[in-house]
């Protein structure tokens, strides 16, 4: 009998703090216990490395998804397929300075450009920064290999304005009859990187080609000295027509609302220079180990919630597009949607996607996330990542505002690799995805309401959002009603 009464009151004592914690609190726990996070994203990057939609790589990424869904106790596991309208990937790149001096600068080329073929004993010409100021001082631009220059990238408004700045410089070269664009690397060390202005996976209207930093500034140095510069260059790379990639679906149903659900994404796909790790192999591993926590913490969520890695966001988040455009239908149940995709460095808190009407509701719900509690809501706006179309539905959405950490160097470059990434770190930013992604689809009430049209675009206005979008397509697509909740 004594011996009874002991285990009985060491199982109390075991089982009590349990009972005694809040859900949230016991999603939040669970996530902090030892997990498959770190195996998965080791086998993700170094087993199936850098992951292009269209490629066997990519394939491999979109199996491993299902494998470790389902390995990590999901309801329902499945795929859905989409069309990306075409497939690249680069040839032998090669640039060689011929005149006055011959050296081989060091170059790849941007992605989802057109191929060239061997052009041999092309003018090179300096254009600054690239800018209408630059471009206006030019001469001689016609059949030219225009080199642009840039400064170290340091902070994240240097990784937009890079990515800015190449379309319009994109538009200048086209007026200026170029044959190619020389853009010199934003990073130290001779670190070269994979950047597009793809924005619906479409092929670019110019070749061009990434430099070396320290080369392409002996070749400014050159051209400075009065000397004039000719060079070879060939960008063979391989264009085919439409290719289909995978977008990963995994769900938990929910206990009381089935079909409401919230969201909690992150991108598949990566370049191939290097493995993906940063971008975004770390969040895609987190979505994945967020469903364990939930699912190993015992309890069930009001709401459902679906983990979906998406797949060809680098050409232009296509993945999450055609999510949205296939179950436009179900966008009145997404209660919100939670995305992470900024590598490794700490959460300060989330981005509402210039919902002002959000931050207070929001700060009183994500108070309960004790990892998350102090964090703090930004209204700003942008269509970079796989919220953007479920934003431009009117849905609620929150992105993970992150430092940037070691995150802009290694960012689309040959050294994101697993080594990177620090694992105790992504642990922590498991239990505040999780933590974030319960309290949403248990609360009782939503985060907010679905915009409509009218008030999607007055968004747009205060944010400034749409004075990005109209430098490129995704205006005429919003104003056409091929993108965004119509009106």
């Amino acid at each position: 009998m004594r011996s009874s009464k002991l285990l009985f009151c060491l199982w109390l004592m075991l089982v009590l703090p349990v009972m005694a914690q809040s859900p949230i609190d016991r999603v939040t726990s669970e996530a902090a216990k030892p997990s498959s996070l770190g195996t998965n994203l080791e086998r993700l990057t170094d087993q199936v490395g850098g992951r292009v939609p269209g490629t066997p790589a990519m394939q491999a990424a979109v199996q491993w998804g299902v494998d470790a869904f389902k390995a990590a106790g999901a309801d329902t596991v499945h795929t859905e397929d989409f069309t990306i309208q075409a497939g690249w990937s680069e040839g032998d790149t090669e640039l060689t300075v011929v005149a006055p001096e011959q050296f081989h600068p060091r170059a790849v080329s941007r992605a989802w450009t057109p191929a060239l073929g061997l052009a041999q004993h092309v003018p090179v010409i300096d254009v600054g920064n690239g800018s209408t100021a630059e471009f206006a001082k030019a001469t001689d631009t016609a059949g030219a290999i225009l080199l642009v220059q840039s400064s170290e990238m340091r902070h994240w408004s240097d990784l937009v304005a890079e990515y800015a700045r190449a379309r319009q410089v994109a538009d200048r070269a086209l007026k200026a009859k170029a044959l190619a664009i020389a853009f010199q690397s934003t990073r130290p060390h001779d670190l070269l990187y994979r950047h597009t202005s793809a924005v619906q996976g479409d092929i670019d209207r110019i070749p061009s080609i990434l430099v070396a930093r320290e080369d392409a500034g002996r070749m400014v140095r050159l051209l400075s000295s009065g000397q004039k510069l000719y060079a070879d260059l060939s960008i063979p790379n391989h264009i085919a027509g439409p290719i289909t990639s995978a977008n990963v679906i995994a769900e938990l149903r929910g206990s009381e609302k089935p079909d409401e659900f919230v969201v909690l994404g992150a991108h598949l796909d990566s370049w191939d220079l290097g493995t993906g790790a940063l971008d975004n192999g770390c969040n895609a591993a987190l979505v994945i180990d967020a469903l364990r926590a939930i699912k190993d913490s015992g309890v069930r969520p009001k709401r459902s919630i679906r983990f979906i890695l998406f797949s060809g966001e680098e050409q232009g988040m296509v993945g999450s597009y055609s999510y949205v455009r296939a179950h436009r239908q179900e966008m009145d149940n997404v209660a919100a949607v939670v995305i992470f995709d900024s590598g490794i460095g700490s959460v300060s808190g989330f981005s509402l996607g210039g919902r002002k009407d959000l931050v207070a509701a929001a700060g009183k719900l994500l108070a309960q996330v004790k990892p998350v509690a102090k964090g703090k809501f930004t209204t700003d706006a942008g269509a970079d990542t796989d919220n953007f179309d479920f934003m431009m539905e009117g849905v609620p959405t929150l992105v993970a505002n992150q430092d940037e950490a070691n995150y802009l160097i290694n960012y689309h470059a040959m050294s994101d690799t697993f080594d990177k990434v620090d694992l105790a770190l992504l642990k922590k930013h498991v239990a505040e995805a999780a933590g974030v992604t319960f309290a949403l689809a248990n609360s009782p009430e939503r985060l907010g309401p679905r915009l409509t049209h009218v008030q999607i675009e007055q968004t747009m206005g205060e944010t400034h959002l749409d004075e990005d979008l109209k430098t490129s397509s995704l205006w005429q697509e919003w104003e056409s009603g091929e993108r965004g909740r119509e009106k």
